[in-house]
Order: C-alpha cells, then structure tokens, then sequence
C-alpha cells in the first residue's frame, strides 16, 4: 500500500465514490481529458496534423502517470498542470509512430490555469452528477415519509419549547423542501469552459488562428462543447463568479443536510425516541459502552454541514483578492476548498440517502410527547375562539388560566388548564364538546396538509413515484 490520504480523520467522504470523483487521480483525469478535447478541437480545426488527437487520446489515460510524483513535482511551477504537461508531451512523442509532431497539440496557446479552471469545473460537473443521483434517492424517500405520516401527529417546537401541534408529515416535507430547493438551483448552474491564454487576452489563440476560418472564441465554444460545459462569453480568470456560485451551490445543499441531521439526532435522543436511524451491523458502537447505539449517520452528516460554510467562504476570499491578471496565492487556495466541499457533499448524500429511506418513525411516541404539553399546546386557538365571547377583557381573563396552569406541578397542569377553563367560559356561550373540540390537537394544523402537498408538487422531478414511507419502530 503507498502512502496517500484515504479520508482517515474525514469519515464523512471516506468512500471508493468520493475518492474516485474528487481524488487526485480524478483530478488528473479532468486535466487530460481537457488536453486530449483541446488537441481534438484544434484538428478539428485543421490547425495541427491529422492524427494529432488520437495519439494525444491514448497518452492522456490517467494510468500512465504517477500521481504522487506529479503532486510533489507541482511544488516547482505552483500547479499539478505544468509537470503532468511535461509527462504528456514525453507520451506523446513516445506514441507518435508516424512521427506527425502529434505533441504540438498538446497546450498549443493554452495556460495552466485554462485547464485546471476547466478540468475543476469538469471534475464538478462530474462530482454534481453523481450527488444529484443521491439526492434523487433522499427526496423521494422523503416524499414518501411526507404522504404516508401526513395525518401522524407530533408536536411543533419553537425555542426549544413545545409551540403548537404539528405532522410527521410537514416535517418530512419541509426536509423535502430545503434539499429539492437547493438541489435545484445546483443543478441550474453553469460550469463555464475557460480559455484566455497567457494573460487573458488570447493573443496566442488570436495567431494560431490567422488565416482560419476559426477564431479563438470559436476554438473555447468547441472546447466547452466537448467537455460538456458551458459557453464562457469571455475569459473569466480574474471573475471567479463560476467558483463562488458553485461552492455557495454546494454549501446550500449541505445545508438543508445539515437540517435533517440536527432534527434526527434530537428526535433520537432517547428521552425524545420520536425517530430511530436505521439499523446496521456494527454500526454506532461505542469503544467502552456496549449499550450504546449513536447515530453516526447523522453525526457525519452534521459534521459535513459545520465544514461548508468555511469553505464557500474561503472561495469568496480568494475572489475578492484575485490581484492583477494571475493572483500570487488566492487561485491555489480555491483548488482544495471547492475539492473539499465537493468531496463533503457527495459523501454527506450518501449518508443522508441511508438515513431517510430507513428511517424509522414511531407515532406513538410522537403522540405521547405532544400529550406532554396537555391542552395548554392548544391556547393559541383557545385564545382566539374563546375570547371573543368573554367581552373585551377576554384576552387576559384567559391568559390568567395560562399562568394559574404554569404555576401547578407539570403532572397537574393539562386537569387544571381544562377546569379552570371550563370555569371561566359559560356553558352556555361554549357547550363542553365545543370546548373538547378546541382541544383536540388533530383540529388545530392549519394548512399543513395543504403545505405539504405544495411543496411536494412544486418540485415533481424530485418527489419520485414511490410511496414507501419509513420503517415503523
């Protein structure tokens, strides 16, 4: 085994995926794949001999190159590009039987930060793809969490502190709703090509293409065409809006993560016991306490959610201090903060599709914490039915049977809150099954039904057409 960093103290994207998409060998990959596309465009182009690209093709396999000596030997010239070009230029000649000067395609009138700009944002565009799948998963698991516990009742918690009735189901929805939203919007944004040459100006693309009927805007159109990228109107190497946008995509994203972990690993508490992760062989053992079950899946993914901020925030450091036409430090720092973020929000989805189509939910418990707060949960809706018919000091008659109520023993409160309620509205005014009505916790939701079905039909490519719901404890 060689030596290398294998995710130990990054549990959370330690996995053969993640390692695959946005490891260094992938980030090698990115960079000659966008040689080898650069070299087919410009034979394309008539501007280097034919057979050009197939040989460049077969020296930009990623296996012919020793990645660790590349990284160390980047040290010299300040990025991984300038000696992975000096090990492909030396493959290509050794490939170029015909002798047709096939390495005069590699990087003709390119930079080095034209291809690693380009190969980051095809390492992402790739990294996106595979998270987006993940995601699938998690949001129709949670679309289904949200139609089978619609009419599950638990209690709403504002400050801590019980607040109001509430659903199973809104909450599955309301998760549903941050990571189709956010998901959405990564999936909206553009991965730019980059090409501007030496100093952003194109002057060597601008005099390999005299005399052609090509111009060095029409090459980088061929080039983001090949990659699958986005069109770049100009070159965007001192306006990192690409990378800013990208890393707050991905920060987003692990952020409605990062609202499901916290709300499971409350809910799991075993005084709270509403929620339970899914249960797996060796999974959430403790070193020195054998009873213990913690929920890892949900630590990891929480630990994703308090890293990507700092990076989206490093990117938008390095923006604002892009000085002159190449930055002296602030471009190097972007390369592992938005490989990171990447990296942490692909494992983070892997983690969080595991949680939520095994989750299990147990109503019962639901409903014996929402029990806890008795009908005192219910003094909102009181208040507004019941105060009107008191006359103009309603409000403050029934708000001293809210506090007569919190000054009993908690075991007391829900008998004292319905007598001296009962007491202070006539029965004439409100029959006792009108009052018991008030105090049904199912008739005081509101619209959340509703909300949740909006929520889940604005976003149908991500509801998915199953309706599996969690596995009852």
């Amino acid at each position: 085994m060689t030596d290398g960093d294998f995710g130990l103290l990054s549990p959370v994207s330690a996995s053969p995926t993640v390692a695959a998409l946005t490891g260094d060998r992938a980030v090698v990959a990115a960079i000659l794949d966008v040689e080898a596309a650069w070299a087919a465009v410009l034979e394309e182009a008539g501007l280097v001999a034919a057979g050009s690209a197939v040989v460049v093709a077969q020296a930009a396999s990623p296996e012919h190159y020793d990645v660790a000596s590349v990284a160390e030997r980047a040290q010299g010239g300040g990025n991984p590009v300038i000696p992975l070009l000096a090990d492909l230029r030396a493959c290509v000649k050794s490939l170029d039987s015909a002798a047709i000067g096939a390495a005069s395609a590699v990087h003709s009138c390119l930079t080095s930060q034209d291809v690693l700009d380009s190969a980051l944002m095809l390492l992402a565009s790739r990294t996106i793809s595979a998270l987006l799948l993940e995601v699938k998963g998690t949001t129709t698991a949670l679309a289904g969490l949200a139609a089978e516990h619609a009419a599950t009742l638990c209690v709403g918690r504002s400050l801590t502190q019980h607040a109001l009735p509430y659903t199973f189901g809104l909450r599955a929805a309301q998760w549903f709703h941050g990571v189709a939203a956010s998901s959405q919007r990564l999936a909206s944004l553009e991965l730019p090509v980059q090409f501007g040459g030496a100093g952003g100006t194109l002057a060597s693309g601008t005099r390999l293409t005299a005399g052609s009927p090509e111009s060095p805007f029409t090459l980088a159109d061929s080039l983001a065409g090949k990659l699958g990228l986005a069109l770049a109107t100009a070159p965007w190497h001192t306006n990192r809006l690409a990378v800013t946008a990208l890393g707050d995509g991905l920060a987003a994203l692990v952020d409605s993560f990062g609202k499901i972990a916290a709300d499971v690993l409350f809910l799991s508490r075993p005084e709270v016991g509403e929620l339970g992760e899914p249960l797996a062989a060796g999974r959430g053992v403790s070193s020195a306490m054998p009873q213990k079950q913690n929920p890892v899946l949900s630590v990891l993914i929480r630990s994703a959610a308090l890293q990507a901020p700092g990076l989206a925030s490093q990117l938008h450091l390095a923006a604002a201090t892009f000085n002159d036409e190449r930055p002296d430090g602030a471009w190097h720092t972007e390369w592992p903060a938005l490989r990171q973020l990447l990296a942490l929000a692909l494992g983070a989805a892997g983690h969080l599709r595991e949680l939520t189509e095994g989750l299990r939910v147990f109503p019962e418990v639901m409903r014996r914490n929402l029990d806890i707060s008795g009908p005192l949960l219910l003094s909102e809706g009181v208040m507004a039915a019941v105060a009107p018919l008191l006359g103009e000091d309603g409000k403050q008659k029934l708000q001293g049977v809210v506090d007569e109520t919190l000054a009993m023993p908690a075991g007391e409160q829900a008998a004292t809150y319905r007598k001296l309620l009962r007491e202070a509205v006539p029965a004439e005014k409100l029959s006792d099954s009108d009052l018991e009505a008030l105090l049904d916790p199912a008739n005081y939701l509101g619209e959340a039904a509703e909300i949740s079905q909006r929520i889940l039909a604005a976003y149908p490519d991500f509801a998915g057409s199953s309706t599996k719901g969690a596995t009852r404890g």
